[in-house]
């Protein structure tokens, strides 16, 4: 039970922080970083959704993803082209080239436009979970939809 938690407060951790949008990358080794844990992150999800058709969003493994995918695309909030340059390196790298030279563009696009998106309701629930209560993710909630759109769509670059 002590192991959940623990998890739990990393998920809760990450997806609070990806939601108050307070990390942006500052170095080029911090964007390379972030680009590969993002493209770890998506990979994964990905490989979910190849195998099952959609995300349980009820499982800690897939919302500790999706909070380090949303991480890293609230990383590119306001960031400088060196700082996306160094992000993409890491996101091919770290999806062992899921994401490569023809369509990184438009995942990091993606990634933007995901950025955009209130994920209030996805970092409620993780802060249940870490608070060890019973959580839940509805994905007709409006943001958590719309977050499941923007991720299908950069799924669909991916193929």
């Amino acid at each position: 039970m002590k192991l959940f938690k623990h998890i739990a407060a990393a998920c809760a951790t990450v997806v609070l922080l990806s939601s108050c949008s307070i990390l942006n990358g500052t170095s080029s080794s911090d964007a390379t970083s972030t680009g590969s844990n993002t493209g770890s992150a998506l990979s994964s999800l990905y490989k979910i959704i190849l195998a099952g058709g959609n995300l349980d969003l009820s499982d800690l493994t897939t919302l500790i993803n999706l909070g380090k995918v949303l991480m890293g695309a609230n990383s590119l909030t306001n960031a400088s082209n060196a700082f996306v340059d160094q992000f993409t390196s890491g996101l091919i790298s770290g999806s062992s080239n899921l994401v490569n030279s023809s369509n990184a563009s438009a995942v990091v696009n993606g990634l933007k436009s995901l950025a955009s998106i209130d994920t209030s309701a996805l970092a409620s629930a993780a802060a249940d979970a870490a608070a060890g209560k019973a959580f839940q993710v509805n994905s007709s909630t409006q943001s958590v939809s719309s977050t499941l759109s923007a991720l299908n769509g950069i799924f669909n670059l991916l193929q």
